[in-house]
């Protein structure tokens, strides 16, 4: 599942019970009071300099300067990318053995038109699978048949038996939590949509028109459900921050609601009617398209942006690295992932010469866990560094894992030299300086980076400010190919360890455990390193060692 936290839930409850208890109000309530709004760059800055907790990149950018680069692939794994976005247009991967749009595979490699990358969640007729469920409600339809009348004395495999339980209960809890936020939610949404239509009456917009946060100001009415509207919308663009307009808010509602109905009411024949190949099944026929961009691009386009959009082009923002190529790979739906496909996926972005593979999305249960396995050892064998998303679950992953991890399934590997796990972490050095959403873990989770209120570009020309390790990933993901640029001799083993050494342990700072509002604990107790990538320090690493990439 895309590793983006929804962080619009709170907010809308709070807007939607605000209207409902100032219906009768003769003034409405005040919204809350405006949150400092951070720099659209806040992840890029430094924290002495600037007093915003990024990766110092401008002093990173000094100590390079003048010198000369060599381009680095970086692939994304993820739901895939807008080719026509300004800001990635010229840095995107270009299969140089690929013609484009011929209708042949020109390279051989079993991939049609792969001149961008692939959708492994692609079919025929420009279709693609990117509405799924997650593993957990796949994998409970798969075995209930088999086991939902068999009981733990008379079954006669015990393995499998146990997986079917720890299957069953992590499905009731996910279809539990999906009915009970559809509840909450279903009617906010339809209170969303109607202060919506009230304010774009009031400022006259068409049907199509949204407005932001600056527009409300325009709005002085003596009519007490246009200004209890306003209010409500006030709220919302304050708890969410950035520049998000009203039409994006409610899509991000309307996406989130689509995913939990389907756990609630899964499609579970959307695979094989689309894709047309058996996820169970491990075999080397080709399957997937060549299109990359369909409408739940938005997250993977923001993990492209975030790693290498167009630097001081005056438009979108400025990726961390100046000198990669990116590969887009399609193979995260809105739902969790499957094994296959990231298998597959991760051994497509090695054979096609990705050096670095961004991974931004996660899930709960792991059935072909092998398959995953020995891509990362492929990786690995072709010294290809990874680079992860710890997950938005507020859990402990070395209690409670997420997958894929480097942790095998047949106990040959716990922790590989090529694999970074991140988590996210905030503007402002205080007590929220660890995401309340992040996953963390002292043994797992390698490092924390930049993932609250982050802002990258979007499909379609857009912009988008959100939360989620999925963001903490790509940066770190960035840094690390802005290390290889100018130190190509690195090898992955040697850019995990530049990265994680420029975490400097933030001993003593203490912060909010994620998911309490009450408990704290030492930064350092989060992650391996206990501390925060930064890109100088990065650099200043990578000039010490003698290369090791054979």
């Amino acid at each position: 599942m895309l590793n983006l936290k929804n962080t619009i839930a709170a907010p809308l409850l709070a807007g939607a019970l605000l209207l409902t208890l100032g219906a009768h109000a003769q003034t409405p309530a005040a919204p809350a009071a405006p949150a400092a709004e951070l720099p659209k760059n806040w992840h890029l800055l430094d924290l002495k300099t600037d007093g915003y907790f990024g990766i110092s990149l401008t002093p990173a950018y000094e100590l390079i300067k003048g010198k000369k680069s060599k381009t680095v692939i970086v692939a994304t794994i993820d739901s895939g990318i807008d080719t026509a976005q300004k800001d990635l247009t010229s840095v995107l991967w270009v299969n140089p053995k690929e013609k484009a749009a011929n209708g042949k595979d020109d390279d051989k490699n079993g991939y049609t038109d792969d001149v961008h990358g692939w959708n492994f969640l692609g079919g025929p007729g420009g279709k693609a699978d990117y509405t799924e469920t997650t593993e957990e409600v796949r994998e409970y339809n798969r075995l209930k048949g088999k086991y939902a009348i068999i009981t733990a004395a008379n079954a006669t495999d015990k393995k499998e038996f146990a997986y079917w339980q720890k299957v069953k209960a992590t499905h009731d809890t996910t279809v539990a939590k999906a009915k009970t936020e559809t509840d909450q939610l279903s009617p906010v949404l339809n209170v969303l949509m109607a202060t919506s239509g009230y304010i774009k009456r009031e400022l006259k917009l068409n049907a199509e028109g949204s407005f932001k946060k600056g527009d409300l100001e325009k709005i002085t009415s003596a009519n007490d459900t246009i200004m209890q509207s306003k209010a409500i919308w006030q709220s919302i663009f304050t708890q969410q921050g950035g520049d998000d307009d009203a039409a994006g808010v409610i899509k991000e509602l309307s996406e989130y609601l689509t995913k939990l109905n389907n756990d609630i009411n899964p499609d579970l024949t959307s695979r094989q009617r689309i894709v047309g190949d058996n996820p169970d099944v491990w075999d080397t026929k080709p399957y997937g398209s060549n299109i990359l961009k369909f409408p739940d691009a938005s997250h993977g386009t923001g993990v492209a942006g975030l790693i290498g959009a167009v630097r001081n082009n005056s438009y979108g923002i400025d990726g961390v690295a100046d000198n990669v190529r990116l590969m887009g790979i399609k193979a995260v739906p809105n739902g969790d992932e499957y094994d296959k496909d990231i298998a597959k996926a991760i051994r497509y972005a090695v054979d096609n010469g990705a050096q670095i593979i961004n991974m931004s999305f996660g899930k709960k249960l792991s059935p072909h866990k092998k398959w995953v396995d020995e891509a990362f050892k492929y990786a690995a064998s072709k010294d290809v560094l990874l680079v992860q998303a710890a997950g938005n679950d507020n859990q402990d992953v070395d209690a409670k894992p997420q997958f894929p991890n480097d942790t095998f399934e047949d106990g040959s590997v716990t922790d590989m030299d090529n694999v970074i796990v991140v988590g996210a972490s905030a503007a402002k050095n205080d007590q929220e300086l660890a995401g309340s959403f992040s996953n963390y873990g002292k043994k797992n989770v390698d490092v924390f980076a930049p993932g609250v209120k982050v802002t990258s570009i979007d499909k379609d020309a857009e912009f988008n400010t959100a939360d989620g390790t999925s963001f903490a990933s790509p940066i770190t993901a960035g840094v690390a190919a802005l290390v290889l640029e100018y130190y190509p001799k690195l090898s992955a083993k040697q850019l995990k360890q530049v990265i994680l050494q420029s975490a400097a342990p933030l001993n003593g700072t203490m912060v909010l455990k994620p998911g309490s509002k009450t408990d704290k604990v030492d930064f350092t107790t989060l992650s391996k390193t206990g501390g925060i990538v930064n890109a100088q320090k990065a650099l200043e690493i990578a000039a010490t060692l003698k290369g090791e990439r054979k």
